[in-house]
């Protein structure tokens, strides 16, 4: 990976991705002016496919590209942060605060 790759930079890229669409473009036939198209997605756990009118396969085959781009890109920021944490569990560092920063040390009076 490269060096001046940071988590920042990938989500910085993340949010960038438009248009983004699940799924797979696929042809239905071959007709007289041309291939019918359908889009094949999961939605709410079931197999959904909906016709894609030809005007529109251009879009969404962008959007299909957008996603296998996010896909990249959350798999590279999830290797980062990985390596992050095991540098710093290995450092002795942990995320959150030191023992004791939760508690006061004043000491109790006594009750006599």
């Amino acid at each position: 990976m490269n060096a001046s790759i940071t988590p920042e930079s990938l989500l910085e890229q993340i949010a960038q991705i438009y248009p983004l669409e699940r799924g797979k473009l696929c042809i239905l036939r071959k007709g007289p002016n041309g291939p019918y198209y359908n889009h094949q997605t999961w939605d709410a756990g079931k197999n959904v496919s909906r016709y894609v009118p030809r005007d529109q396969v251009s879009a969404l085959q962008k959007g299909i590209a957008g996603y296998e781009r996010f896909e990249t890109l959350v798999e590279q920021y999830v290797r980062l942060m990985e390596q992050k944490s095991r540098t710093d569990r290995a450092a002795g560092i942990k995320k959150k605060s030191q023992p004791g920063t939760f508690f006061s040390h004043k000491t109790r009076k006594s009750d006599n």
